[in-house]
């Protein structure tokens, strides 16, 4: 079975995977294989250079990541370019890793823009993990210490949220406490089980 997991930002994707990990299931971060391939020395990161100047590293030679959100998130044309030099790379990853893993494993897809570059169509099984709008805010303001401004940019790059749960076949609240959003995973996962079987 392989699941697709999303949802938007800061509603708790990466708590969700970890709690399916847990479970039994194999993760594959969309996220963490981003990273792995824009490391110093990774030709994808030479081509987004190339694209976007030098401006983007650190004086290491490291990819800024804040320099980069600062670029996509104020030029929606610059995020695409840029949703177009990536995607087809990070789609080719995962889906070595799932075929590599999927005769072993549940596979769960982490992926925050599985329609987006259609993930979903690989998937059996589609869960996107919901958070109000205004815990998003609370959460992002607390983890990154981003101000409203960039926020809401951020918020409003990513697909609505009831467009993302009206294509998904459950969803995972996470309004509350990790405690509870452990719980609604584990739920999840025996009802995911018992439709396999």
């Amino acid at each position: 079975m392989i699941i697709g997991l999303t949802g938007g930002i800061a509603t708790g994707k990466s708590e969700s995977a970890k709690y399916f990990k847990a479970l039994g299931a194999y993760v594959v971060d969309a996220d963490k294989i981003a990273r792995a391939l824009t490391v110093r020395g990774e030709p994808l990161l030479e081509e987004i250079v190339k694209a976007f100047g030098e401006k983007i590293l650190k004086s290491n030679g490291v990819l800024n990541r804040r320099a980069v959100g600062e670029i996509i998130f104020n030029d929606y044309s610059k995020k695409l370019k840029l949703e177009r030099i990536m995607h087809a790379r990070i789609i080719a990853a995962i889906s070595n890793e799932v075929s590599k893993k999927i005769k072993k494993y549940d596979i769960v897809i982490n992926a925050p823009l599985l329609f987006e570059v259609a993930l979903d169509r690989i998937c059996d099984k589609i869960v996107v993990v919901y958070a109000p709008l205004k815990i998003q805010r609370a959460r992002l303001a607390a983890r990154d210490r981003l101000s409203p401004e960039q926020i809401d940019k951020r918020i409003n790059s990513q697909m609505p949220m009831d467009e993302k749960i009206a294509m998904a076949d459950y969803v995972i609240d996470n309004s509350t406490t990790k405690v509870a959003l452990k719980k609604n995973v584990a739920d999840l996962y025996k009802i995911l089980k018992k439709d396999t079987i």
